[in-house]
């Protein structure tokens, strides 16, 4: 079994900044694609970065340019480091984890931000 926590989530202003961090645990034994989700009230999930093994990196539209995802230097580590932020930004932020045809989620970190 995999276990994710999130941390780093909180009330910021519009224009403020947040980093994000998630650590994984348990049976993971190299590192895998990693990503951020997150969902607002009445809205589907969806994607907002994600990470490849080999650190390649993809971003939703919305948030090109202000959200930076990276990893840690331990293993299964990331991090979302989010700039810039928007009222829009508010939601429930997941971390995922995909390991063989399995994907794990943490329990969601609550970012609001007030404009």
């Amino acid at each position: 079994q995999v276990q994710l926590v999130e941390s780093g989530g909180g009330l910021v202003q519009a224009g403020g900044s947040l980093r994000l961090s998630c650590a994984a645990s348990g049976r993971v034994f190299s590192s895998r694609p990693m990503g951020w989700y997150r969902q607002a009230p009445g809205k589907q999930r969806e994607l907002v970065a994600r990470i490849s093994t080999g650190s390649d990196t993809n971003y939703a539209d919305s948030v090109k340019g202000r959200f930076t995802i990276s990893r840690g230097n331990a293993k299964n580590t990331v991090y979302l480091q989010m700039n810039s932020l928007k009222p829009e930004d508010t939601a429930v932020y997941y971390c995922t984890l995909q390991s063989g045809s399995s994907d794990y989620w943490g329990q969601g970190t609550q970012v609001t931000v007030s404009s």
